[in-house]
Formats: C-alpha cells, sequence, structure tokens
C-alpha cells in the first residue's frame, strides 16, 4: 500500500495515533538509532512513502532556540572512530556523515545517549539540539530516496535535569506536531 506522507516517531506519549487526522499513518520506533532504523525499514517497505515526516522530542544545546523547530541537517554525534575518522564520520562507510531535509535551518546531532552535560564538538558543530532517532531515520530515507523533514520539540536543556524535564514535557509538542501537520497536509 502506497503512502503519501508516513510519521515516524519515537513514542506515542510524543504523538498520539489516535490525534491525527484520519488516514495520516504513524510508525513508532521505539527509542534509539537501531530501533529507529529498524522501525523505518520495515516502514518504507509496507508504506513505500513518498514522504517521510519525523516528529519528536530534543533538548537544547544551542541556548537561543525555542518551542517546535525544523531540522534542516542531521548528524551522528556519537560515532567516535578516532583515529581511523574524526568524531561524527563513520569510518570506512560510504554512506554520508550528515543528511540534509527538504526544509528547516537548524542541526540535530543523533546519538544512543541522554546528554546530560556541555560537550565542546556539539557547539564547534553548530548543533542547535540533541535527540536519538533522527539520523537514522534520515540514513534509512536517503538508502530509498525518500525524502524527509523533521519537527523537534525542545523538551530540556540538555543538562544534569534533562531527563526529569522531557519527562514533564514529552507530551507538550503534540498541538505543534498536530498544527504542522495540517500546514503540510
Amino acid at each position: 500500500m502506497k503512502t503519501q506522507l508516513l510519521i515516524i516517531t519515537a513514542l506515542e506519549s510524543e504523538l498520539k495515533r489516535e490525534a491525527l487526522p484520519t488516514g495520516v499513518r504513524i510508525i513508532y520506533t521505539g527509542v534509539g538509532k537501531i530501533n529507529a532504523t529498524l522501525a523505518s525499514l520495515k516502514a518504507i517497505h509496507e508504506c513505500q512513502p513518498r514522504l517521510i515526516v519525523n516528529f519528536g522530542t530534543v533538548g537544547k544545546v544551542n541556548p537561543e532556540v525555542t518551542g517546535l523547530l525544523e531540522i534542516g541537517k542531521v548528524i551522528q554525534r556519537d560515532m567516535s572512530a578516532e583515529p581511523l575518522a574524526p568524531r561524527g564520520i563513520t569510518p570506512f562507510c560510504p554512506y554520508p556523515y550528515e543528511y540534509f531535509s527538504i526544509g528547516g535551518e537548524h542541526i540535530c546531532g543523533t546519538g544512543d545517549n541522554f546528554v546530560t552535560t556541555q560537550d565542546a564538538w556539539l557547539k564547534s558543530q553548530k548543533v542547535d539540539v540533541v535527540d536519538m532517532e533522527l539520523f537514522a531515520i534520515a540514513a534509512t530515507a536517503y538508502q530509498f530516496d525518500i525524502p524527509w523533514q523533521s519537527f523537534k520539540y525542545i523538551t530540556d536543556d540538555a543538562n544534569v535535569n534533562a531527563g526529569d524535564d522531557w519527562q514533564d514535557k514529552m507530551h507538550y509538542g503534540q498541538e505543534l506536531y498536530l498544527h504542522k501537520l495540517n500546514q503540510l497536509l
């Protein structure tokens, strides 16, 4: 079954299925890059979407950003294979080390850890926000030549309070996501 637009979100607590307009397909990946890759592969195979839209929550690294952001580029923040390759680049890999969406200006750094401290490398890469799934979703979309967009709601300051702040605020972005979705439809 071909789907025009496929929403991929990590958790139902971020965007509830019953809140979506009729006919809009959503896939929940679970947390992390492996889960996001597997769920994205399965969803692409089953739905054959023309566009993937990722809605999700993020911690902010850039103190100037707030609210809902459209992500323009994503990098992998936890790939560290130095001296074989600089941080963020997978050695001996023919695929890009950064992926670009069809819109947006903000940079997201994806990694399989919850960021709770400052990281000078993230600032040097001009990363605005951090998450745990987008790089995997974008890389999978790239493999199938499917354009993608991502809208991220900031829940925390990627500091020592990030876990508690995320749990308190993860559902706050839903109304903003739904407004953005109505614009996309």
